[in-house]
């Protein structure tokens, strides 16, 4: 391969050099061919075939090796064989010659390209193979960008080659027909500026911009295609239809009203949505109890000779219930309507791309935001319902001690759940199939929660995978797979915490044609779904099951509903989106971690500040954890940071902030932070990125000043 490839350089040079050596490029000029026009037409009436041979020959040459002189070609052709004709053979010699170049670049030049630079091309591979024939049909139709470029650029990416040469032939059309036509009048010609002027330029851009145009006619006609048999309205009773009043929902209809549009929220179960009524407002009442229950269980760490709690669980959830009912005013039905949201309490069934149909009322809407939200998801493992189960909807009914009780997941809720009913007095036992609670973080963020888990008394069971549930004597029993091992875990209480399915059927989607893929509702990166009329946002769109992704979610389907225009719409942006699991300590996360960024072969460097340094954690008795920043090799832009520690949660906001408005670490280092809080653990990282990267010839030159100074 090496041989051949110095075979091909070897012989496309020889023919450069050859070229310009012996002068030909003044057989490739405007006056010399006018000078020799007659005996070029009077060759080609005697030897027609011959002729067009020669010039298809010539003309593909010089295509491929990138030689000056396809413009004058393509004018001879013209002069030569007619518009009709002409233009066939220079459309298939200079496409043939620029499909040639391609290939030699390729093969000469793509290997090496993609293997230094391959993780840096990711994108631009990926959107070839999406968009490249759009690409090179835009480039195509405008003259102005060197052909040779194109050829070289295009083939350094992953671009099929009969795609290259269908699009190139289709996108030089244009061209190649004005210069052809302008050559059969090659006589009155003086320069190649007549023919290439700032109108005809315009012109080749207009064609270039008419894709868009097209690819905007073509979602017109796709959205018509779609609304065909649905008839529209005269008018309509509101300008939105919200459908679930969780965390998107609520948000979608607030700035519904906000903006003075005509909006209904409806709900058929509790306002505020699982965050609320039994996700993150009662699960952190319940880890805050859990806290003083540990508190109180390490009272010597915190300079008390005896210190003692007696926990009621009926007590616990009691209070649990009053946090939600005071925070319940919030989301409630006289707020919203407060605000001028039109609240309705009943069940919710899409009719129409225009039309909701409630409790047999049926309400005009232009645009609906579905936002159903999600509800825990329960495996189809035998004997489950035997055993009788609870998730973490439920699991806010119990009053009573759940005694053994058995936690099936490994991810955020069931490691916050775990860690706080062990605290509570429980005897909990976490089952994970994978090797690793946490999986999403990376593997030092699982192994510290792990052992924090371990020693607060959870007995945690990874690579254990539950096949059944069985009554034995009485007795419940979970059978897991270890390995080869078979392994019987008794309990008394089970709480199923695997993940959350997102809840979309049962209201019409499918009969208005929105589809639904891995079980979530599919929309494009608008949130607008396959009928146009139609959003969603929240859970049961994904892929991040957060509040505040939802809250995220629903400003971008409100605005993008309600303000519907072809010029302007706002696409999600998940890439600054930060993640909190609020386990003691919490797990904080924003942008990359890394194993993403292996995974993406993203160049990185990471540093790392330990917690058992930070004064404000020493005193807090809670130095345990870090913070782990990513950014680019030599450069303090953050590409994602960790932390893990005490108020994880409140501490990832700073990064989240300097990643969204490009804030470095020396920007973070250069900023005060009051002393001792938690916060200067931030400031901390900064420095030990400072650190690394000191600039010690400069500082070697520095320490010479001083010692010259002191003499």
């Amino acid at each position: 391969m090496k041989y051949s490839k110095l075979a091909v350089v070897v012989v496309i040079a020889a023919a450069v050099i050859t070229f310009f050596a012996l002068d030909l490029g003044q057989y490739f000029d405007l006056e010399w061919f006018q000078s020799q026009q007659a005996a070029i037409d009077a060759f080609y009436r005697e030897n027609t075939a011959l002729t067009v041979g020669i010039y298809s020959a010539v003309y593909i040459v010089m295509a491929a090796l990138s030689l000056p002189g396809a413009a004058i070609m393509t004018l001879v052709g013209g002069a030569i064989f007619g518009l009709l004709w002409g233009t066939v053979i220079v459309s298939f010699a200079s496409t043939i010659g620029a499909t040639l170049a391609f290939l030699v670049a390729r093969f000469l030049l793509r290997d090496v390209v993609q293997r230094r630079f391959g993780r840096y091309l990711k994108a631009v591979n990926e959107g070839v193979k999406r968009d490249g024939a759009l690409y090179l049909f835009l480039l195509r139709l405008v003259p102005a960008f060197p052909f040779f470029v194109i050829n070289l650029v295009m083939a350094l990416t992953p671009m099929r080659t009969v795609t290259y040469f269908i699009v190139s032939q289709v996108g030089m059309l244009a061209g190649t027909i004005v210069y052809v036509n302008a050559g059969t009048q090659i006589a009155q010609i003086d320069s190649l500026d007549a023919i290439l002027s700032p109108q005809l330029i315009g012109a080749f851009v207009l064609l270039g911009i008419f894709p868009f145009i097209a690819r905007w006619i073509a979602g017109l006609i796709r959205r018509r295609k779609v609304l065909k048999g649905w008839k529209k309205p005269r008018s309509f009773d509101r300008n939105l239809v919200v459908i679930g009043a969780g965390s998107a929902g609520l948000v979608t209809a607030y700035i519904a009203a906000a903006v003075k549009a005509k909006v209904s929220l409806i709900e058929k179960n509790e306002m505020g949505g699982d965050c609320l009524n039994t996700g993150c407002v009662p699960s952190k009442a319940l880890i805050r109890s859990a806290k003083l229950a540990a508190d109180v269980q390490r009272h010597q760490e915190l300079g008390f000779r005896s210190a003692s709690a007696e926990v009621e669980m009926a007590d616990v959830m009691e209070r649990v219930q009053r946090v939600i009912a005071t925070i319940e005013p919030h989301d409630s039905v006289e707020r919203y309507e407060g605000l001028g949201v039109d609240v309705i309490k009943g069940e919710a069934r899409i009719t129409g791309p225009w039309s909701v149909e409630v409790d047999g009322r049926t309400l005009t809407t232009r645009h609906i935001v579905v936002a159903t939200g999600a509800r825990p998801f329960v495996p189809p493992i035998p004997g489950l319902e035997d055993v009788g189960y609870h998730t973490s909807d439920t699991i806010w009914s119990l009053r009573e001690d759940p005694g053994r009780l058995l936690v099936l997941g490994g991810g955020p809720i069931g490691c916050e759940l775990s860690q706080a009913f062990q605290r509570l007095g429980a005897d909990v036992t976490q089952v994970e199939m994978l090797d690793r609670v946490l999986n999403m973080e990376d593997p030092e963020v699982s192994e510290l929660i792990e052992s924090r888990l371990r020693k607060d008394g959870v007995r945690l069971l990874t690579s254990h995978r539950v096949t059944g549930f069985q009554m034995e004597d009485g007795e419940k029993l979970a059978v897991a797979e270890h390995g080869d091992e078979t392994v019987h875990i008794p309990f008394d209480t089970l709480l199923v915490a695997v993940g959350r399915q997102a809840r979309v059927e049962g209201f019409g989607l499918e009969e208005v044609g929105v589809e639904v893929k891995n079980g979530r509702i599919d929309t494009n990166r608008y949130l607008q779904t396959r009928v146009p009329t139609i959003y969603a946002a929240g859970d049961c769109v994904g892929p991040y099951q957060f509040t505040h992704a939802a809250s995220h979610q629903a400003w971008h389907a409100a605005v993008n509903s309600l303000f519907t225009n072809p010029f302007k719409r706002f696409k999600v942006d998940y890439s600054m989106l930060p993640h909190a699991t609020y386990t003691d300590p919490e797990v904080a996360r924003v942008g990359l971690s890394e194993a993403e960024a292996v995974e993406k072969e993203k160049e990185y460097e990471t540093t790392t500040y330990d917690l058992k340094d930070q004064d404000r954690a020493i005193t807090e008795e809670a130095a345990h954890g870090f913070v782990k920043v990513l950014t680019v090799p030599g450069k303090d832009r953050i590409l994602g940071a960790t932390v893990v520690g005490p108020h994880a949660g409140d501490l990832i906001t700073q990064f989240t902030l300097a990643m969204k408005h490009g804030i470095g670490l020396n920007k973070i280092l250069g900023t005060i932070h009051p002393y001792p809080t938690l916060a200067e653990a931030n400031k901390s990282v900064a420095g030990e990125w400072k650190k690394a990267h000191a600039p010690e010839g400069v500082l070697r030159w520095i320490e010479r000043y001083h010692a010259w100074r002191t003499g």
